[in-house]
């Protein structure tokens, strides 16, 4: 399975952005996605996930209530609609694929594969 993240650039503070990730080589809906980011001289850490059919979804704490994922499974194409957007929120988004997303302590596991990053700068 192959994955296209795109849709980042630079947006001001409280504005909105919305990431696609493209999957190709298999079909989406046998997976869960996730979106993870890591900021310079930073961890990576799991931002969402959304499971097959979309009956479990996880936000970190805090982008609740600001961000939203969604999938396409029709286009292969999972979405993160990003509103309210913090200078924080500047990281490399990633989107991934498994077959299921997996929580510890409340914290997004590792996926198993992954697609190539797209920058988000949240600047004015």
């Amino acid at each position: 399975v192959q994955l296209q993240a795109s849709g980042g650039g630079l947006v001001q503070p409280g504005g909105s952005m919305r990431l696609s990730c493209v999957v190709s080589g298999d079909t989406l809906a046998r997976y869960a996605i996730g979106w993870f980011r890591q900021a310079p001289g930073k961890e990576r850490e799991g931002v969402s996930a959304i499971s097959p059919h979309a009956g479990s979804i996880y936000y970190k704490d805090s982008v609740k209530g600001r961000f939203t994922i969604s999938r396409d499974d029709a286009k292969n194409t999972a979405y993160l609609q990003m509103n309210s957007l913090k200078p924080e929120d500047t990281a490399v988004y990633y989107c991934a694929v498994d077959f299921t997303f997996q929580l510890q302590s409340g914290t997004l596991m590792p996926f198993s594969s992954w697609g190539q990053g797209t920058l988000v700068t949240v600047s004015s």
